[in-house]
């Protein structure tokens, strides 16, 4: 590769602003916020249209360069780190809402709008964009799409692939496709859903229809304290099992609330072993009996405290509170790991106990902060990445978090994607047909292998020889038939 003139060539489409390509400035961009695998890009190139984006695809093309998509860097998997250099494009500067359209549910948008941003800019007209994950504050659309972001509320609304109703894409060729008008149903195959979740391998987003939803009329906020979490995780399962339909079902652990409460000091008493945080919205009508309901259930499974958040202001500490959970644990340790998995509800229990003797094992701490109502766990694995003991102990203690959750009958992702930190684990979950099913599909939007290459796959087992697989599989059962 001809550095020097790529990166010419580069200014010559973005201009020179739009070209990061200084050793120092590209530390910048060399991991997301999985620190366990670093590598800096070639050069980055930040542009502001689907137009720049096309031609700084045929120009990757034509060098025969990765390309790797990134947002703001928010993911916790590894999967916007350029394993193999190349090009960043980064859309921090596609970041215009370009129609909103109330009548038909929908608002037009760049891969580079702030999630809150687009939130706060539709509240005005009564809408707003559902999935809510805990970076919401800083993680871009963009990235929400590739790794199908969830967050708090997606136990009721869903996560991100539920509200997309369209994707325009640059693919690995530097053509322009979209893969649906906007509108709730289209024709043929399902596009839109195969591209959400598939973190940036299948090509470049460059701008989407998002479905809009109506803010509720009411919203009702509690917490629930228990001297263990087991009481907590009961009250969750009782609850669905009961057919009630909370917007969040939410908990953090005794570690966990420590870390809040010196944040916050929402004044939790030192007892408590876990927090429930409970919301229910919809009309106003029957939703203080349908919250009524809820405490009941909490108060049957050994709640210590049950304390409504009775203004907006209260509900907006509670949730701010919980989403700033994760950067409140720099207060217990100068480093974390977020391991990300899902298990079914009822498992929930088992898996905890399972965490904890986990943490007793590699004698490191573990907080846990999970998204309880559809099973999604987090445990937050505390040590010091500059003591390569700690560190070494880390990787085994998240090694094991995931085999027990594959065991416990769940999966390796519920929203962070599988980026390089789980692509070892792809084979426990799925078997070589599964994996070469997926690898024909990638190879379908991508046949060189240029788009986020390295990732998803296992390492010793790439998309291509997957795939290349698969088809001589194909040909031999036909010769046989």
């Amino acid at each position: 590769m001809d550095h020097t003139r790529l990166i010419a060539e580069l200014k010559q489409i973005v201009g020179v602003t739009g070209v990061v390509a200084d050793p120092d400035a590209l530390m910048t961009y060399d991991a997301d916020g999985c620190v366990m695998d670093t590598h800096a890009p070639h050069v980055v190139v930040l542009p502001t249209s689907t137009e720049q984006v096309s031609a700084i695809v045929r120009l990757a093309a034509q060098h025969d360069v990765p390309v790797v998509p990134r947002g703001a860097g928010t993911g916790l998997s590894g999967g916007a780190t350029p394993m193999h250099g190349g090009i960043i494009i980064g859309t921090s500067r596609m970041s215009q809402i370009l129609e909103l359209d109330i009548p038909n549910g929908r608002v037009l948008v760049q891969p580079g709008v702030i999630n809150w941003e687009l939130t706060q800019y539709l509240t005005l007209s009564g809408y707003h964009f559902a999935p809510d994950p805990s970076s919401q504050k800083a993680c871009t659309i963009g990235g929400n799409i590739a790794n199908n972001s969830g967050g708090p509320h997606c136990l009721k609304y869903g996560v991100t692939t539920n509200h997309v109703l369209g994707v325009e894409m640059v693919l690995a060729d530097g053509s322009v496709i979209w893969t649906g008008d906007g509108t709730p149903d289209c024709a043929g195959y399902d596009l839109t859903g195969v591209i959400n979740g598939s973190e940036g391998t299948f090509g470049i987003v460059t701008a989407t229809w998002l479905r809009l939803t109506r803010l509720p009329e009411a919203i009702r906020v509690v917490l629930a304290l228990y001297p263990a979490i087991a009481g907590a995780t009961s009250t969750v399962s009782q609850v669905i099992a009961r057919g009630l339909l909370p917007a969040a079902l939410e908990i953090m652990d005794r570690l966990a609330i420590k870390a809040v409460n010196a944040m916050y000091r929402l004044g939790m008493p030192d007892e408590a072993g876990a927090l429930l945080i409970v919301e229910v919205d919809g009309v106003t009508d029957g939703l203080d009996e349908l919250m009524n309901d809820i405490v009941a259930i909490c108060w049957s499974n050994g709640a210590l405290d049950v304390r409504p958040a009775r203004t907006p202001a209260e509900q907006v500490r509670v949730w701010s509170a919980r989403k700033n959970a994760f950067g409140a644990m720099g207060r217990l340790a100068p480093t974390y790991h977020l391991v990300d998995t899902v298990v079914p509800r009822t498992r929930l229990p088992k898996m905890m106990d399972e965490v904890a003797q986990i943490a007793q094992e590699f004698d490191l701490p573990v907080a846990n902060v999970f998204h309880a109502g559809d099973g999604n766990l987090h445990p937050i694995i505390l040590f010091d990445r500059r003591d390569p003991d700690q560190n070494e102990r880390a990787l085994h203690a998240v090694n094991r978090m995931m085999l027990v959750s594959i065991e416990q009958g769940g999966v390796i992702s519920g929203e962070h994607g599988i980026g390089v930190e789980k692509q070892e684990f792809m084979p426990y979950l799925f078997n070589q047909d599964d994996l070469a099913a997926m690898a024909a599909l990638h190879q379908g939007f991508d046949p060189e292998g240029r788009f986020n290459p390295g990732k998803i796959f296992p390492k010793a087992q790439s998309a291509r020889a997957l795939a290349e697989q698969r088809h001589t599989m194909a040909f031999a059962d036909h010769d046989v038939a």
